[in-house]
């Protein structure tokens, strides 16, 4: 266990038997997980955004906990998706989806999601892909027809446990047309017969591509073995996909086994669900081009991991406002802690070493015990966000106003001891949550100020400008022009801060506005109209 971490045991809900289980790994100390990716015909979008914050928390928080994770997230780089989009775009299917991989791991960097231990392609994996499909024809499980090769659900009587489903209540699958050859509607395609101008490869059925599903049962059993702990994605993989993929694995080798499945909840917009033919949906780089990659992390963690999550501006705002706020408190921490950080003994005054205060103590134990009882109860992030970490803060902000004023040196070396303390845990815990930049508090804070600055259409010494001209107005006891030059800023996100003799700005929540992308008067991203674009992880 880390030194943070304290004997707490954690809980996971399980979607297959639909509720939290203690988590005991197959292996002590060791943890396996395997995380649907991406199709990558496309730039991704912040549904793809929820599902790997999502499990890159619990990659941090299993790491913290002391364990040995080996987290796979593979990339589908051959699909029907692919192969339609590279057809428009005249441009060679492989080739297409390789540019798009790229572009989702700058994506994942900027969210801060950390790598995973592999991330397999399935172009990489055709033999492991087609040698499982041999294995489950060697069952009984599966069948040839014309160079295609169909999983057989009627051989698998326990298809659909982890769903619900009822075979008959089944539709035939997703992705795929209807195929009258099938013996069973609901059978679905391990192998596809080529199709002239579209990738394939060789098989003992013939020139083919593998169908959608075995390819993670493939991957998932090659770099974690048929038994694992985790297998995870979006809510709307439980079917067909991950049942699919549950029987499949289980046809191939009867010890298949997979401990938990986990599912996040999905992404809407404006309390509908995101698509693109109703102008809703916004790709990671449309949300980033105007808020801090940190603020759409925050906003993805502000709601539970398996609740919906509803999209909205002003929901981005706020999300954007509080990263500023814990970004402003450790500089001004910081700040204040700096002139006691000269001289050779830090925290002492005469060899003697100064403690922390007890209400310090009680709060930065607070921050501990409510951080693992939280994280542990299924990683319950909101609370963490917006109730521990919010208290802690707070607590800084009063311990450096009282640093600020006058009082006995051994006080005063307490409260620069407490406020040392304090933000060492916090920053513990933004690093867990992934929400500690590798950049300095400063230069966070001007890149959440230069976004906002991008969001208000204006121009630092277009701010600055107007921050000479309301000071004009005042001097000319002009208090009206004032007040509306103020106001003005606000409503387009900028607050201005009368300090001392001084006026700064800083990004602000603007006032609520109807909240659908591209309305007048209302930062938005461009959106392209295409068709649906769901589901959320895939």
């Amino acid at each position: 266990m880390s030194t943070m971490a304290k004997e707490q045991e954690f809980q996971l809900y399980n979607s297959m038997t639909k509720q939290k289980e203690i988590f005991v790994p197959k292996e002590p100390g060791k943890v396996g997980m395997y995380v649907c990716g991406v199709t990558a015909y496309d730039l991704s979008h912040i549904g793809h955004a929820r599902a790997y914050v999502a499990f890159d928390i619990l990659f941090r928080y299993l790491k913290h906990l002391g364990y040995e994770v080996n987290y796979v997230r593979n990339f589908t780089d051959v699909d029907d998706k692919i192969i339609r989009r590279a057809n428009e775009l005249e441009e060679d299917p492989l080739a297409l989806s390789s540019r798009y991989c790229e572009e989702f791991l700058v994506d994942m960097v900027d969210l801060q999601c950390l790598p995973p231990t592999y991330q397999p392609r399935v172009s990489d994996h055709m033999e492991q892909i087609k040698g499982m499909i041999a294995q489950i024809i060697s069952n009984g499980c599966a069948y040839e027809m014309e160079g295609d090769v169909y999983f057989s659900v009627e051989k698998f009587p326990s298809y659909g446990q982890l769903s619900g489903r009822k075979l008959e209540d089944n539709r035939a699958g997703e992705r795929v047309a209807v195929d009258t050859r099938k013996r069973n509607p609901a059978d679905f395609a391990l192998w596809k017969a080529a199709k002239p101008g579209e990738p394939s490869w060789g098989s003992p059925w013939g020139l083919g591509r593998p169908g959608w599903h075995i390819e993670c049962s493939a991957m998932s059993s090659h770099y974690l073995t048929y038994s694992f702990d985790i297998h995870g994605g979006g809510m709307d993989l439980i079917f067909p996909h991950h049942e699919n993929e549950l029987a499949q694995s289980c046809a191939a080798c009867p010890e298949c086994h997979v401990k938990y499945w986990v599912h996040n909840g999905f992404v809407t917009a404006n309390d509908e669900k995101m698509s693109k033919s109703l102008g809703n949906f916004f790709t990671i780089r449309e949300v980033t081009k105007l808020y801090h990659p940190l603020a759409l992390r925050h906003f993805l963690m502000s709601t539970h991991y398996r609740s919906p999550v509803n999209y909205s501006i002003q929901q981005i705002e706020l999300a954007s406002e509080a990263v500023y706020y814990i970004y402003q408190t450790l500089q001004d921490c910081e700040d204040a802690l700096l002139p006691f950080q000269q001289g050779s003994q830090e925290g002492t005054e005469n060899g003697k070493i100064s403690r922390i205060t007890p209400a310090a103590k009680d709060c930065i134990s607070k921050l501990r015990d409510d951080f693992e009882t939280k994280l542990s109860d299924d990683l319950h992030t909101p609370y963490i966000l917006n109730a521990a970490l919010q208290e802690a803060l707070r607590f800084m902000n009063s311990s450096m106003n009282l640093l600020k004023k006058k009082q006995p040196k051994q006080q005063q070396l307490s409260l620069v001891q407490s406020l040392t303390e304090l933000e060492k845990e916090v920053k513990k815990v933004l690093s867990i949550l992934g929400l500690l930049a590798g950049s300095t508090y400063s230069e966070v804070l001007q890149q959440l100020k230069d976004k906002a600055l991008k969001r208000s259409g204006l121009t630092e010494e277009g701010i600055l400008h107007l921050i000479e001209e309301r000071a004009m107005a005042r001097k000319n006891k002009d208090f009206n022009r004032g007040d509306e030059i103020r106001s003005e800023l606000a409503a387009k996100g900028i607050a201005l801060m009368d300090v001392g003799k001084e006026t700064i700005w800083r990004p602000c929540v603007p006032p609520e506005q109807p909240s659908l992308p591209g309305q007048k008067e209302q930062p938005s991203v461009p959106v392209k109209q295409e068709e649906q674009v769901l589901p959320v992880s895939t």
